[in-house]
């Protein structure tokens, strides 16, 4: 089994550096450019299933990858939306306050999620994957948000404090997470 992680294209408060978390944004028109970039540079990589969150950006930036792939199954999975930002949602990314709030790890966002809650819902869906044998010799992507990525990285790798709070993955980024 091959799983990669991708996030989805740019939006419109990705480009204003706003928090975007479980807010339905759809992507930009540059958005829509880098998920067709993406998928015509991932149409060599037979995926045999995508998944995705249910929020637009996500669920379009996968479906442009699967109509350049062959046989390609597309599921959309509550478990992979993007953390609940709570009052940080639409606020600016770069603010003292949600800088210092986001390095608070196990607490929970004010109306919102931890990355432990992200995490409890996360981890069962990896370990699902895993743990199906008829998805032994299957490559799956995950198409899903940048919190979503930080989590999924944590599951196959040891992160330390700073580089679990500082892991970025840029819009329509892939990469191979896990390979047996």
């Amino acid at each position: 089994m091959k799983i990669y992680m991708m996030r989805h294209g740019e939006t419109a408060w990705n480009a204003e550096n706003r928090i975007l978390g479980s807010t339905d944004i759809p992507l930009n028109e540059k958005g829509r450019e880098q998920a067709r970039i993406a998928a015509r540079e991932l149409k060599d990589t037979h995926f045999d299933m995508i998944y995705t969150s249910l929020l637009s950006r996500a669920k379009e930036t996968g479906l442009a990858v699967a109509a350049l792939q062959e046989d390609c199954q597309v599921f959309h999975e509550a478990c992979l939306n993007e953390n609940d930002f709570g009052e940080f949602e639409g606020k600016d990314r770069l603010s003292e306050e949600y800088q210092s709030e986001k390095r608070k790890c196990f607490k929970r966002y004010p109306g919102g999620e931890s990355f432990l809650d992200v995490a409890a819902r996360v981890y069962p869906f990896i370990k699902g994957l895993l743990d199906d044998p008829a998805l032994q010799d299957k490559t799956v992507l995950i198409v899903s948000h940048g919190g979503i990525c930080r989590v999924i990285s944590s599951y196959f790798r040891d992160m330390e404090n700073e580089e679990f709070i500082t892991f970025a993955m840029p819009n329509c980024g892939c990469q191979l997470v896990y390979s047996d």
